[in-house]
């Protein structure tokens, strides 16, 4: 294991949230400096969240030095110099600008936002706040599963030629009838439904490994099968297994976004493109899968097995030519973050990618090149945009060119 580097100036960090992302924020943040020699040494300042009794135990059991349920208050405090968003998307917005304008830098959940009007006055504020020289982060944190890194380094060396197609899966389970009203499942604070909650990860995965662009929604389908969902007393708004569940039933209120998205594409150096994801994929725990296909090979990806990296490669004579499993966790062979954790084949869980991440935002702070691109603000606005135009495709039953959305 490795520690902070002995002179590394303390970064201190304020989180605000304490539901799913929060903990695996919070535990980035705990372990960062045990496994990466840092440039800054991270320092679990200040949580923040709406009950404060809450705040208080969550902020004791994971490391934090404060908790408040004030974080207008908390993005004003002078010490601390990273705010982490990991809220609901539809007060993303008023966090991440109250916290650039206190002149932090700032990280945030995906998507940017709830809505694209949002989104924009977040990139806007985040350009403003770079000539202070702060910076923006968004948690795509697939783009840190060291074979889903690789793959990108195996594009930008060539190795796939000229791509064909790109095929994007992200498929789940656990939204079915019995499942009670979330924030995730109202328009206005989430946005977008599995859309946004999961195809957005699949469309940022696409442009980090191919490094190619969208240019056209061809057509999509935002589909809702349950339209009504049961609301807990206490209110809507919590997280459900994984993502709280209670057996108190009151009233019923209508579900406001999809359940299941299909959509095609074609890519600006002209890939054809299919996308899916679904929250109501039976059987289908957390099948985040992306498949490219290119001229000299192809990669496939699945991250129910996040260690391995699925390789054809076509300039092979005939012969020889067969998909090839490579497992992903060799430090020594130059794999992707895997110097810093287990010996080969030891494997590596969910949290190792926020963890990465929070390595490479570290890294960013201080000037130091991340191990592969980080997506900032206005990269992360990009993928909002396809998510617009998909939105238009599927209302409109029409194409919707990404060069018409702003």
């Amino acid at each position: 294991m490795k520690s902070p580097m002995p002179t590394a100036k303390p970064l201190h960090i304020g989180l605000i949230g304490s539901k799913f992302m929060g903990r695996t924020h919070s535990n980035a943040y705990l372990n960062v400096a045990k496994f990466f020699d840092l440039p800054r040494d991270p320092v679990m300042h200040t949580l923040a969240a709406r009950n404060l009794e809450e705040t208080q135990a969550f902020a004791d059991r994971w490391g934090w030095k404060h908790a408040t349920d004030n974080w207008k208050a908390m993005v004003q405090d002078p010490e601390i110099g990273l705010v982490d968003v990991g809220t609901p998307n539809h007060v993303h917005r008023d966090q991440a600008i109250a916290a650039l304008e206190a002149g932090k830098h700032v990280a945030c959940e995906k998507p940017l936002a709830n809505t694209l009007d949002a989104a924009r006055e977040m990139v806007a504020a985040a350009k403003k706040a770079a000539k202070n020289k702060q910076k923006t982060f968004v948690w795509y944190n697939y783009r840190r599963c060291p074979a889903l890194a690789f793959a990108h380094q195996l594009v930008k060396e060539g190795r796939l030629g000229r791509i064909y197609h790109v095929r994007g899966f992200y498929l789940q389970d656990w939204a079915g009838p019995d499942t009670p009203m979330l924030w995730r499942f109202q328009g206005a604070k989430a946005g977008s439904g599995s859309l946004g909650d999961l195809c957005a990860h699949s469309i940022d995965a696409a442009r980090f490994v191919t490094g190619d662009e969208f240019a056209v929604i061809h057509g999509g389908v935002l589909k809702t099968f349950i339209k009504e969902r049961t609301v807990l007393e206490g209110g809507a708004g919590g997280e459900i297994s994984g993502r709280g569940a209670s057996t108190q039933k009151s009233k019923k209120a209508k579900s406001t976004v999809d359940d299941a998205v299909v959509f095609t594409a074609e890519m600006k150096g002209g890939a054809v493109a299919t996308f899916e994801a679904t929250r109501l994929s039976t059987g289908d725990k957390n099948g985040n899968k992306l498949e490219i296909h290119g001229e000299k090979g192809a990669i496939k990806f699945d991250f129910e097995r996040m260690a391995e990296l699925q390789w054809y490669d076509n300039t092979l004579p005939e012969k020889l030519q067969g998909w090839s499993t490579i497992n992903v966790s060799n430090g020594g062979a130059g794999h992707p973050y895997a110097e810093n954790w287990w010996p080969t084949a030891h494997a590596i869980g969910y949290e190792h990618g926020f963890i990465n991440q929070a390595a490479d935002m570290v890294r960013a702070i201080a000037n130091k090149k991340p191990l592969v691109p980080i997506p900032d603000f206005a990269d992360a606005y990009t993928t909002q945009r396809v998510l617009e135009a998909v939105t238009q495709a599927a209302k409109n039953r029409c194409p919707v060119k990404l060069s018409e959305i702003k």
